[in-house]
């Protein structure tokens, strides 16, 4: 009797005590942000059957993301937009680099860089700066940025320069 109560202690404890993220196929919940996340940046496409983001970011500047927006909002419904600063840092994560490199040092061929950013819930993130909504109040004109390499921001990008996007709306 003792064996399974030591078990049954044992997978609780390995369970975490808050999940941030709820997967709803194409989207995720962040249950600590209260938004809505589209898993895939855009110019991916979500893959049901392997639950995977594929094709590659679009690098876009703001005047296209204004249209990419609008066209989200007729085609997926609801109030899309491009994510705070904030919100982007919120999403990085540097213990899923350490498991991406273990994981890919079985694959010698696959010379990827694994970005910094949970890869099972948002699959396929390109390790490089996303665009943020955020100005650089130094710099108004200038647009903040997270990049998902290093795990730094940056303030220093005009708006006509291309930069990855993901977008999120509200709950």
């Amino acid at each position: 009797m003792l064996k399974p109560a030591i078990l049954l202690i044992s997978l609780l404890a390995s369970q975490p005590a808050f999940a941030q993220f709820y997967e709803r196929g194409n989207t995720v919940d962040d249950l600590t942000q209260g938004v809505t996340w589209l898993r895939c940046s855009l110019g991916q496409r979500w893959q049901t059957d392997t639950a995977q983001c594929i094709g590659e970011a679009k690098r876009l500047n703001f005047e296209e993301i204004e249209q990419v927006i609008v066209q989200a909002n007729e085609q997926l419904g609801g109030e899309w937009r491009l994510p705070t600063k904030a919100e982007l840092q919120q999403l990085l994560c540097e213990e899923c680099i350490s498991k991406a490199v273990r994981d890919n040092a079985q694959n010698e061929e696959e010379k990827l860089v694994p970005a910094m950013i949970d890869q099972s819930v948002f699959p396929n993130t390109a390790a490089e700066p996303y665009w943020s909504s955020t100005k650089n109040w130094i710099a108004p004109r200038n647009r903040w940025s997270v990049n998902f390499m290093t795990g730094d921001s940056y303030g220093r990008f005009f708006p006509e320069q291309r930069l990855a996007v993901r977008l999120l709306r509200d709950r």
